[in-house]
């Protein structure tokens, strides 16, 4: 005799054959055929394709939610592969956007999810267009400046999100559900001085506990995206995976906190921030292009370079339909169509914008 969790199951495909796939997660009484159906309908938004953002990313598609974006302004490297699922070899040797690599696998994982991947740098221009239609947002950056410019346009919105963060063997996650938890800002001011902190590149960072952050943090996703957001932790939970510990620490909601508090968001009102911004991991500054800039014409740029190349200034120039790369001295810059340049061969924020002043613009 089946038992009842199977017969719901069998019942459940006899009359909707398109939830078979998910036959699996809908026994489990968390989610249910109700908490499937919500999932199905749900708009998903990770930021950060790196190593939490791929877990996080393909969780969400294999689970059913029906529309997924993922945010990234990266290029995918042979670094990367270390621990960042989505991608491969082939990836890194075309050095594909992230956002590209991951919406073609997340679609073959997936077909009936609606998968959008967007080649962007999350601004205070373009934060409140990409985030703003979501059910929930998802965490996967690197930097803290990218986290509190989230939190401003959840905590407006009434978005729930998804804090995740992972350095070396440990890691942090957090939800934060707008007018009932403390938000991001509650927690971290304002982000830490160059330096204060440890990066990937400083300190490393290891697959498990990868896995184990964005385990926690998909769950936390999916309990947001299935209708059962009254079940989500509290606080802030620190893990070590070497060490297998764990704490939960209480946050408290600010009652001074210029977002939640105050409804005041300074990073949405493109009142912090720079310009230019080392990449994690990366011996390499992003530099973004002017507020007023149009679109990069590649193809424009390209040329001018052209000759560049023929006195010997400028090598390895190439185009493709998502960048163009090309080296000058001992940098190498890659241009996106926003206008943005990733300027690798310097931690030098200065260095880097002379560089893309003098060969992509002012």
């Amino acid at each position: 005799m089946r038992s009842a969790p199977e017969r719901y199951s069998a019942r459940t495909m006899a009359t909707d054959p398109g939830l078979e796939r998910y036959a699996r997660q809908l026994v489990v009484p968390s989610i249910g055929e109700e908490g499937q159906r919500r999932l199905l309908a749900a708009r998903a938004v990770v930021v950060g394709a790196g190593a939490l953002g791929c877990v996080l990313a393909s969780t969400l598609v294999r689970a059913g939610v029906g529309r997924v974006r993922v945010i990234d302004r990266d290029l995918v490297e042979r670094t990367n592969l270390q621990r960042q699922e989505l991608y491969d070899e082939a990836d890194a040797a075309a050095a594909l956007p992230k956002a590209v690599a991951a919406e073609r696998r997340l679609r073959a994982a997936n077909p009936d999810v609606h998968v959008e991947g967007v080649v962007a740098d999350l601004t205070a221009r373009n934060a409140e267009r990409l985030l703003g239609d979501a059910t929930a947002v998802l965490d996967g950056t690197d930097n803290f400046e990218a986290r509190l410019l989230v939190n401003d346009v959840c905590v407006k919105r009434g978005i729930p999100w998804v804090y995740a963060g992972v350095i070396s063997t440990y890691g942090h996650t957090m939800t934060v559900r707008p007018g009932e938890t403390a938000c991001f800002r509650c927690y971290v001011s304002e982000p830490p001085p160059a330096g204060a902190v440890e990066t990937c590149e400083t300190a490393g960072v290891i697959g498990p506990a990868v896995h184990v952050v964005a385990g926690l943090a998909a769950a936390e996703g999916l309990k947001l995206l299935a209708g059962r957001a009254g079940e989500v932790a509290t606080g802030l939970l620190v893990l070590d995976a070497w060490a297998r510990s764990f704490r939960r620490l209480e946050v408290r909601r600010d009652p001074e906190c210029p977002a939640c508090a105050r409804a005041r968001f300074d990073h949405l009102a493109g009142r912090a921030g720079a310009d230019a911004a080392a990449l994690c991991g990366q011996n390499a500054v992003q530099v973004r292009a002017p507020e007023d800039a149009p679109p990069a014409d590649l193809g424009s740029v390209a040329r001018r370079l052209e000759a560049l190349v023929a006195s010997g200034e400028v090598r390895d120039l190439r185009a493709t339909e998502h960048l163009l790369r090309f080296g000058a001295a001992d940098l190498e810059a890659t241009v996106f169509p926003d206008g943005r340049a990733i300027v690798k061969g310097t931690a030098d924020a200065g260095r880097a914008r002379s560089f893309y002043a003098r060969y992509i613009g002012a």
